[in-house]
């Protein structure tokens, strides 16, 4: 490759690194500012990461919540969209520099990159959890979930099928009330093979509560309301290590799996490390009271990746990053202006989760605390409302409509490709019959098995041929988990 190029400037140059909630927030408040912006993502879209966990449980389309960053300039037309990885920050000269071999010069700088999961350092977790803060990570648990799904119509008749999902925050809460409903609803029509009294859904969380930063009152509703689907929940529970058929917890008790899903928590990139800016609690970038990272006047970060000193730490929700956004576009164009600007001040407008149909907890101002229908509601329009661009909005309502309005009749779930599943056993008016070449030189090769074993470990029978869909999924972003994610902000991200 020939010498890095560096973009020329004209007007004040604004660089925004991440189109998530704080960065699209941030691009859309300079839209009539004299400055031009250049909004920079890994990915071409922007994740509406709330709505992940219905992507991956089959409700909803990947495109229904995935917005063309581009787009934003069909009603703005000073901004500029480059794709890239930000591989450094050199903020003595007010560059940054991409994978792709451009160099970005600078005038303001809003870092609002996003998070990725953290798995604790607990061993197996990163190798054999399934996480929930990518487009294609929810359509590996998908592909992953209906994957087994098939093995078992076939072979799994008379086993025990289990999913564990670790974490009782949101996320966690929403998909395992998801999967449940998915067993107690569909299941039973679209899988008549499989036996739901041996179908699993269990929810591990090491603290007493699940949804800990909720009131009481809403905690208890939510864990009544799992029960009440048929969720097992395991509280007080730490997750030891992941194994590929399960996880070991507390004193060693091993809960069998065929596949584990990872909400419990978010850290940020390596990659900041090399991007010249301190770093507090968490490995997050340290910001003044005006969101300025410390040292640096003319650098921003918003969002999860930032944190403030002492009782002015921000919790790392949607809400903090949209609000970040708009007033670090504020405070730059008061400074282009001479004028000052005051410090950054949060309102909190609340948090919600929800369990499933017609049930959902939520503490929102002014309305206070509610659970049930009127909660469920309210998510579903807090949710519809935030995401971006009416297509999304319209094909979402849609969807979403046609699971929970025609709640006992409409059974369709949204699908992608699941691997050839080859018989160990012979269901009903069926009888075993060499499998054809193609699948047996694909099992020869670790894709699917072909092993009649009498008695196969029940967790892990499955466990070949869901895991070359898993690898398949996330195939396309591989060589840029090494580097940061320019994401949207944490799937805890609520209203």
């Amino acid at each position: 490759m020939g010498e890095t190029q560096v973009l020329p400037r004209t007007r004040p140059h604004v660089v925004v690194v991440g189109g998530g909630f704080g960065g699209v927030s941030a691009v859309r408040a300079l839209k009539r500012a004299d400055v031009d912006v250049t909004l920079v993502d890994r990915h071409t879209y922007n994740t509406f990461q709330p709505l992940l966990y219905q992507v991956a449980t089959s409700t909803l389309n990947p495109g229904d919540i995935t917005w063309f960053l581009r787009s934003i300039r069909s009603k703005q037309d000073n901004v500029r969209f480059l794709k890239g990885t930000v591989t450094s920050m050199e903020h003595s000269t007010r560059t940054i520099s991409l994978d792709g071999g451009l160099t970005l010069s600078y005038d303001y700088l809003i870092i609002a990159s996003g998070v990725t999961a953290n798995f604790f350092g607990i061993p197996g977790a990163e190798e054999y959890s399934l996480p929930l803060y990518r487009r294609s990570q929810a359509l590996a648990v998908r592909d992953r979930l209906f994957a087994i799904l098939e093995d078992a119509a076939v072979n799994g008749q008379d086993r025990e099928i289990r999913a564990v999902v670790v974490g009782g925050g949101p996320t966690g809460v929403e998909t395992a009330g998801a999967l449940a409903e998915m067993r107690n609803v569909d299941m039973p029509v679209t899988y008549p093979e499989i036996d739901n009294e041996r179908v699993h859904i269990t929810l591990v969380e090491m603290a007493p509560h699940v949804l800990g930063p909720f009131a009481p009152k809403l905690r208890n509703y939510t864990k009544k309301s799992l029960e009440k689907r048929g969720v097992d929940l395991r509280l007080e529970t730490s997750v030891k290590e992941v194994k590929p058929n399960g996880v070991v917890v507390n004193d060693g008790e091993f809960i069998p799996a065929d596949m584990v899903i990872w909400g419990s928590g978010i850290t940020t990139h390596p990659i900041i490390a090399n991007w010249g800016v301190p770093l507090g609690r968490g490995r997050r970038i340290m910001v003044d009271d005006h969101l300025r990272v410390q040292g640096l006047e003319n650098v921003y970060a918003v969002g999860d990746i930032a944190v403030e000193d002492g009782d002015r730490a921000l919790p790392q929700l949607a809400q903090p990053a949209l609000q970040g956004g708009k007033y670090v576009a504020k405070d730059i164009k008061a400074r282009l202006k001479g004028k000052d600007h005051k410090p950054f001040k949060y309102f909190d407008k609340g948090t919600m989760a929800t369990i499933g149909r017609s049930s959902a907890v939520a503490e929102l101002r002014p309305l206070g605390k509610l659970t049930g229908f009127a909660a469920w509601v309210t998510w579903i329009l807090i949710h519809l409302y935030f995401l971006l661009g009416n297509r999304n909005r319209l094909a979402t309502m849609i969807n979403l409509g046609s699971r929970y309005i025609f709640w006992k009749g409409g059974h369709n779930a949204i699908v992608g490709e699941t691997p050839p599943v080859i018989a160990r056993v012979a269901p009903p008016g069926a009888v075993l019959s060499p499998p054809s070449e193609a699948l047996v030189e694909s099992a020869s090769d670790g894709e699917v098995e072909d092993e009649p074993a009498a008695e196969p470990e029940p967790a892990a029978e499955a466990e070949p041929a869901a895991e070359a869909v898993r690898e398949e999924s996330v195939e396309a972003d591989a060589e840029a988990d090494e580097a940061v994610e320019p994401q949207p902000q944490s799937s805890e991200s609520r209203a």
